[in-house]
């Protein structure tokens, strides 16, 4: 088998194979994870400590409860807000010029390697193809369904108007005289497998189980391959196998586990270090995934290359490389986030399940441009948020070590937070997972570090005691013009009502927000859209609060 021929159908085998198997693979490692998870925290450390500052003697003044609603008056900006909200923008103008660049040199060394004259329009024409890559990962960034298909739509709008265009312009040959044909054979494959191990319930793990299947699949196949290029060595296996009771059958199986099992070893020790080098923000959870997007494409794009010579293979790689480099330096010419200290603490009812994980992937792409979110693991967003190494933790057998244990082992996880940003600027969600007896003291420590407390109330109803609790310590100890909660319709009304006023009469001697005047606010959102989240936003980071206009209908309500 020649060089050429391993390149053009071993890779694109192990890619399409390792895809297929990477997301029931991840899928079951994700469950797993969860039901370790979730195991870990109905137990008990025997060490935990929950306990409350002392309610004062006299009652506290009342407390006015203004009910906002998206389209309530805001805050005066504030410059941490204005870098929130313009964050994704300026990730897709990154993204957009790594993707020109990639493009662009994809599409030269597909001209050049197959002899055909570099002219403006093909060029074009075939840079707008290789850019595929470029316009996931944007769409990976972009919430919004609509933000969305107006990229795809605009992306198609150009390629089409292009590919009708060259055939008058251009009279390079038949290369450009279907388009579709170019950008199916450019981006088909890669954009099936990307789509497979992209999909939003594996995506949190998909990467490093694609890369440790395709590293697998490839030492399966290149055992196999390697013993058919040298027969004298393939017949003395066999014969070992025969000997040994094996059929063919059995032989050519035995190989590829062996194959698989020899590389399985030698990527562990790499999935580790990637670990590692994501543990010392070396780069964040959204360059991960991006970059393993891109590497696909890279791959298999330059595998296309290698009919017109092995060493074209290599292109993608190279092209990815300064792609990869261009955007290195675009973020560092980005500005700084004004307010890095602004950690936010994430509180929420754990029952939303797939709500809370979709405001929690509109809420991120916001805030840890500007600042790290804190919270305390639980199973609604468990299996989104898992970092590398707790994912590492985990197939390591050794999960229950990410588990606070006692109040000094919760100070030193909270000291070890490392406030510094990726180098694409995003900050870290920094989670901490916790016994029965632990997550009490872990809720109030997170909340006496935070800037501000975010606590989504939807589908809060009698019985969520914990979110009783949570709401309890917000009122002792945060200064409510840090604290937004959020309802909608499958909030309880009544029984919120209640539960602040009975905890707002018992409220700490030494609270912050025993003072006249004191206002909890509380936001009534729907499905969260980007006009939505940009007002949650504006009163989590406004210059001071505002009150909505029905505070007067609940001035003093809540008093005790």
């Amino acid at each position: 088998m020649t060089p050429q021929l391993l390149i053009t159908g071993a890779v694109p085998f192990a890619l399409l194979i390792a895809a297929l198997l990477a997301v029931p693979l991840a899928l079951g490692l994700l469950r797993l994870y969860r039901r370790s998870v979730v195991a870990g925290m109905v137990e008990r450390s025997g060490h935990g400590q929950a306990s409350r500052p002392p309610a004062a003697a006299a009652p506290p003044p009342p407390l006015t409860v203004a009910w906002l609603t998206p389209a309530s008056p805001r805050p005066s900006p504030s410059a941490a807000f204005v870098h929130a909200v313009r964050a994704p923008a300026r990730a897709a103008g990154v993204l957009g010029a790594g993707g020109m660049v990639y493009g662009l040199a994809m599409a030269l060394a597909f001209l050049v390697g197959s002899h055909i004259a570099p002219r403006p329009m093909n060029t074009a024409i075939f840079a707008l193809a290789y850019a595929w890559p470029a316009l996931l990962a944007l769409a990976m960034l972009r919430a919004d369904r609509r933000q969305r298909l107006v990229l795809f739509g605009g992306y198609a709008l150009a390629y089409l108007g292009l590919w009708a265009a060259a055939p008058r312009i251009d009279d390079s040959g038949s290369a450009l005289a279907d388009g579709g044909v170019v950008w199916a054979s450019t981006n088909l494959l890669p954009t099936v497998l990307v789509a497979v191990v992209g999909w939003r319930r594996v995506r949190a793990v998909g990467p490093l189980v694609l890369a440790f299947l395709v590293l697998g699949v490839a030492g399966a196949t290149a055992l196999v391959q390697t013993l058919q290029m040298h027969e004298p060595l393939l017949h003395a296996v066999i014969s070992v196998a025969f000997a040994a009771g094996f059929s063919g059958r059995a032989t050519f199986w035995l190989l590829l586990g062996l194959g698989l099992t020899g590389a399985g070893l030698l990527a562990m020790p790499l999935l580790k270090a990637l670990a590692r080098r994501y543990e010392a923000r070396a780069f964040s959870e959204t360059q991960l995934s991006i970059d393993a997007l891109w590497l696909v494409f890279a791959v298999a794009q330059g595998v296309s290359l290698a009919f017109n010579a092995p060493a074209w293979a290599l292109a993608g790689l190279g092209a990815w490389l300064l792609a990869r480099g261009v955007m290195a330096l675009l973020w560092r010419l980005q500005p700084a986030s004004p307010a890095p200290q602004q950690r936010l603490l994430l509180l929420r009812v754990f029952a939303l399940g797939d709500r809370s994980q979709r405001f929690f992937e509109r809420l991120r792409r916001h805030w840890l441009p500007l600042a790290p979110v804190w919270m305390i693991a639980g199973p609604d967003l468990v299996t989104s948020t898992v970092e590398p190494h707790e994912f590492m933790a985990f197939v390591g057998g050794g999960l229950s070590r990410e588990f606070v244990a006692d109040a000094e082992d919760l100070d030193r996880r909270v000291a070890a937070f490392d406030p510094r940003p990726a180098p694409d600027g995003l900050h870290r969600v920094e989670e901490l997972f916790c016994r029965a007896d632990t997550w009490q003291m872990a809720m109030q420590r997170l909340a006496d570090g935070s800037a501000a407390a975010l606590m989504d109330l939807r589908g809060f109803e009698p019985g969520r005691d914990g979110c009783r609790y949570e709401i309890g310590r917000l009122l002792d100890t945060v200064p409510l013009s840090r604290v937004l909660l959020l309802v909608d319709s499958t909030t309880r009304e009544a029984h919120l009502r209640t539960s602040v006023a009975e905890l707002w009469a018992d409220v700490a001697a030494g609270s912050p927000n025993r003072h006249p005047g004191v206002s909890l606010r509380v936001m009534c959102i729907g499905e969260p859209t980007q006009a939505q989240m940009h007002a949650v936003l504006a009163h989590l980071l406004g210059s001071q609060a505002v009150r909505a206009a029905s505070t007067d209908e609940t001035s003093g309500l809540l008093a005790a």
